[in-house]
C-alpha cells in the first residue's frame, strides 16, 4: 500500500479540498503538515458543504485517524471554534480520531496583532498576509520563544516561557507605539484553554511509525502552493512556511521515504490571493470570465483572487521542486465556451528567453510571459466521469500541459462533485 503526499502547484486555490476528500475516503490517516488556519478546504459531501481550515479533510469521515503534525502552527481558540463547527455537523471528534503533535507552535492573539501592525505600518512592501499572525508564529518558532502546545501541561514552567516571549513581543510593540501585554492575561488564557486542547496532544511521529509499519495508507495533506514556498516561491510574496513536498516529512515527523506518490493539484488556469507577481494575470475580460465562473473567492477570507491564464513553466518549476509523480487538474469546466485558450510556454527578461521563474524579487515582477494559442472547446465537460466525455480539443489541451510541465494529469476534476474525477492513475496503488 502506498502513502501520498498532496501539494499544490501553483499559488494554492487549486482545489486540493475536493481531491483531498476524494483521497481520504480510501485512506486510513490522514496528516496536515504546515500552515495555519490561514488556509481553507470546502470539501462537499452529498448535500453537507465543510469549510476546513485547521482539521485535515479525512476528519469529517468516520474510521480515519486524522492528524495535524508539529509543522502546523496551531491557534488553538480557533482550532476548538472549527471543531465545535464540524461537530454541529454531525461529525464526532475525539482524541480517538484526532491527534495533535505536542510539539506543535501554538499561536496567541498577540501574534495576529503583531500581523495586523505590520501590514497597516508598512508603507513599502505589502504582502497581503490574512492577519491571522502565521508569520510571527513561525518567527517565534525560529527563534526558539515559541509556546508549543506540550507546555501547556506543565504550568510551573509555562510562565518562564510567556516571560521569555513577552520581552521579545513588548519590545516590538513599542516600536509600534502599541500597548505592552500583561503575561498573567496570557497565562490565565492558556490555561483556560489548556484541559480542552491537551487531550488531543501527543507524540505524533509514533502513532505514524506505528501506521506505517502497519502497512495502513497515509495521506499528507498540504496548505497552500509550491509558489507560496518561503525558500522556493515568490518571496517576499509567500507564506511563512515551506509547502513544497519535503516538508511532509520534516512537519509530521516521519521519514522522506515514506512518500510513494506526490499528487501536484494543479488549476486549469491561474489564480492568486493578494499581492506579489503574477507573469499569466489578465486584469480584462478574460480574467473577470474566468473569476466570475470559477466562483474564485477565498475559503478563509472570501478575497476576491486574481485570475489568468495556465502558466506551464511556473508548475513545470514546481514538479521539479516538488518531485510530483502526476497532476490532479482540477477547474477544467471553467474553460468551457472560450473560442481560444493561452498557455504560458516561457519568459522573457529584459528581451532575453528564460525558462523558469527567477528567484530575484525584482525579475519576478519583470518577467513576461510567452504564449501558445490553443483552439477551445463548445461543449461541456462539467460532470465529465470519463475521457470519452471530454471534447477532443479539451483532450488536445490536457495533453498539451503534460508535454509542457513533463508531468501526467493522473486525476481530471470536473465538477466540485467528487464523483466528477476521471481517475488515470491511483496514487495509493499505481
Amino acid at each position: 500500500m502506498g502513502n501520498v503526499v498532496v501539494v499544490g502547484s501553483q499559488w494554492g486555490d487549486e482545489g486540493k479540498g475536493k481531491v483531498v476528500d476524494w483521497l481520504s475516503e480510501r485512506a486510513d490517516v490522514v496528516v496536515r503538515f504546515q500552515g495555519g488556519h490561514n488556509a481553507g478546504h470546502t470539501l462537499v459531501i452529498g448535500e453537507k458543504v465543510f469549510k476546513l481550515s485547521l482539521l485535515p479533510s479525512g476528519i469529517v469521515r468516520p474510521n480515519k485517524l486524522s492528524v495535524i503534525g508539529n509543522g502546523v502552527v496551531l491557534n488553538p481558540w480557533a482550532l476548538l471554534d472549527e471543531i465545535e463547527a464540524v461537530r454541529a455537523q454531525g461529525v464526532e471528534i475525539t482524541p480517538e480520531n484526532l491527534l495533535i503533535a505536542e510539539n506543535t507552535a501554538l499561536i496567541l492573539p498577540l501574534h495576529s496583532q503583531l500581523d495586523q501592525h505590520r501590514e497597516q505600518g508598512n508603507s513599502g512592501t505589502r504582502i497581503g498576509t490574512t492577519g491571522r499572525g502565521i508569520g510571527p508564529a513561525y518567527e517565534d518558532r525560529v527563534g526558539r520563544r515559541a509556546i508549543r502546545l506540550g507546555d501547556l501541561a506543565n504550568p510551573d514552567t509555562l510562565a518562564s516561557r510567556v516571560e521569555n516571549l513577552l520581552t521579545h513581543h513588548n519590545a516590538l510593540r513599542r516600536g509600534f507605539g502599541a500597548e505592552e501585554i500583561d503575561g498573567d492575561q496570557i497565562i490565565a488564557e492558556l490555561q483556560d484553554v489548556a484541559p480542552k486542547v491537551l487531550p488531543f496532544a501527543t507524540a505524533v511521529w509514533r502513532h505514524l511509525d506505528e501506521a506505517r509499519r502497519a502497512g495502513k495508507r497515509i495521506l499528507f495533506e498540504g496548505a497552500q502552493g509550491a509558489m507560496l514556498d518561503v525558500d522556493h516561491g515568490t518571496y517576499p510574496f509567500v507564506t511563512s512556511s515551506n509547502t513544497v513536498a519535503g516538508q511532509a516529512a520534516a512537519g509530521s515527523g516521519i521519514g522522506p521515504g515514506a512518500a510513494d506518490f506526490i499528487l501536484g493539484i494543479t488549476k486549469a488556469y491561474t489564480t492568486r490571493v493578494g499581492e506579489g507577481p503574477f507573469p499569466t494575470e489578465q486584469d480584462n475580460d478574460v480574467g473577470r470570465r474566468l473569476g466570475e465562473r470559477g466562483r474564485e473567492f477565498g475559503t478563509v477570507t472570501g478575497r476576491k483572487r486574481r485570475c489568468g491564464w495556465f502558466d506551464a513553466t511556473m508548475v513545470r518549476q514546481a514538479v521539479k521542486v516538488c518531485g510530483i509523480s502526476g497532476i490532479a487538474l482540477t477547474k477544467l469546466d471553467v474553460l468551457d465556451g472560450m473560442e481560444e485558450l493561452k498557455i504560458a510556454t516561457g519568459y522573457r527578461l529584459n528581451g532575453e528567453p528564460l525558462d523558469h521563474f527567477p528567484a530575484s524579487m525584482a525579475d519576478q515582477a519583470a518577467v513576461e510571459a510567452e504564449y501558445e494559442t490553443i483552439e477551445g472547446w463548445s461543449e461541456s465537460t462539467q460532470g465529465a466521469q470519463s475521457w470519452v466525455d471530454l471534447p477532443a480539443t479539451a483532450i488536445k489541451y490536457i495533453r498539451r500541459i503534460e508535454e509542457l510541465i513533463e508531468a501526467p494529469v493522473a486525476l481530471l476534476s470536473t465538477s466540485p462533485e467528487r464523483d466528477d474525477t476521471i481517475l488515470v492513475r491511483d496514487p495509493f496503488t499505481d
